[in-house]
C-alpha cells in the first residue's frame, strides 16, 4: 500500500516503519498519525509480521509535532472568550477541569495518539532513533519496547519551551526509565541532548555509530522475528501489569501466563529441539 507520509516494508518478519516528511524532517502531523496509525493495525493482525522497527528518513528520526495550525488555534481561542477572573493556581484549574467534563480529556491530537498505540502493540517494537527525536518525536522512541540510538541523535523534551506540556504520555515512561530528578530536568529545561548521554541516562538501551544503527536494530529485530512471538507478547503484557502490583500479585498473574504458553507450539518444538540438540524452529503459534 502507498503512503504519503511513510514507508513500510516487510522483511522476512521484520515490519520496518520509516516516518518519511523530509521538508518537516518526519513531523508527525496528522495525515502521517492516520498513516501510522492504520499500518500498527495491519502490522498487529498480520501473522507473517512478527516485530516492528520504527525509524525515521535522514537526517532525522522525528521532529516533534507539526506546529501548523497552533497559531490559528490560539486566535480561535481567544476570539471566543475573555477571562476577567482571577486565575486559580495551574493544578486547581487543571483538576477542575478534569472533573468536570464526562469524557475527561481527549489526546491531545492525532500525533498523541501514536504513543499510546505502540505500547499496546501485543508485538516486540524497537525504534531505531536515527536523528532528532523532538518533542512528541521523542514520545514516539519512549513507547517502543527497546530503543537503539545513533551518536548523533538528539532528544529533547521541548514541550515548555512552547508552553506546553508534554502530552503524549512521557510523564509516565520517563520516570519509570530515569527517575523523577532527571525526567523534571529534561521536561523542566527542554534542554537537548545526544546519544550518548540518552545512553547515560538510560533513555536508549544500545549505542552505535551512525553508520551502524539500522544494521544493529534490524539484527535485533530479525532475532527476535524469528522467536516465541506468543512468549513476546506475554512478557510485555506481564510487564506492564507488574509495574501497579505487589510482587505475589505478580507472580500469580505470571503463573497463569505460564500455564498458557505451556499449550503453544513453539513451547512444544522448542522442547523438542533441545532434546535432539538442533536449532528450535519457531512460527510463532
Amino acid at each position: 500500500m502507498a503512503y504519503e507520509f511513510i514507508k513500510t516494508e516487510n522483511r522476512e518478519g521484520v515490519f520496518i516503519i520509516t516516518m518519511h516528511d523530509p521538508p518537516t524532517r518526519n513531523a508527525l502531523g496528522p495525515q502521517m498519525a492516520d498513516e501510522i496509525m492504520e499500518c500498527l493495525d495491519l502490522f498487529e493482525d498480520d501473522p507473517t509480521a512478527r516485530v516492528l522497527l520504527l525509524t525515521g528518513t535522514e537526517p532525522s528520526f522525528c521532529s516533534g509535532a507539526n506546529v501548523r495550525g497552533f497559531n490559528q488555534r490560539i486566535q480561535d481561542r481567544e476570539a471566543g472568550s475573555i477571562d476577567t477572573e482571577v486565575e486559580p493556581l495551574p493544578w486547581g484549574k487543571m483538576e477542575s477541569q478534569y472533573a468536570s467534563r464526562g469524557q475527561k480529556v481527549s489526546l491531545g491530537g492525532q500525533a498523541s495518539r501514536i504513543p499510546l498505540r505502540i505500547h499496546k502493540l501485543q508485538k516486540p517494537s524497537i525504534a531505531a532513533v536515527n536523528g532528532h527525536a523532538i518533542g512528541v518525536g521523542m514520545g514516539v522512541a519512549l513507547a517502543c519496547d527497546i530503543r537503539y540510538t545513533a551518536e548523533k541523535a538528539v532528544f529533547s523534551e521541548a514541550f515548555a519551551r512552547m508552553g506546553l506540556i508534554p502530552g503524549d504520555g512521557s510523564c509516565w515512561q520517563l520516570p519509570r526509565l530515569i527517575g523523577m530528578s532527571n525526567t523534571l530536568l529534561l521536561q523542566y529545561t527542554g534542554d537537548r541532548i545526544d546519544g550518548p548521554e540518552a545512553y547515560r541516562l538510560g533513555i536508549a538501551s544500545k549505542l552505535f555509530p551512525d553508520d551502524q544503527l539500522f544494521d544493529a536494530s534490524l539484527e535485533l529485530a530479525s532475532r527476535l522475528a524469528k522467536g516465541a512471538t506468543q512468549s513476546h507478547a506475554l512478557i510485555k503484557y506481564l510487564v506492564h501489569k507488574s509495574l501497579s502490583m505487589d510482587f505475589e500479585d505478580a507472580l500469580d498473574l505470571a503463573h497463569v501466563a505460564q500455564e498458557q504458553v505451556r499449550k503453544t507450539s513453539d513451547h512444544k518444538e522448542a522442547v523438542q529441539a533441545f532434546l535432539e540438540k538442533r536449532p528450535a524452529n519457531l512460527t510463532g503459534r
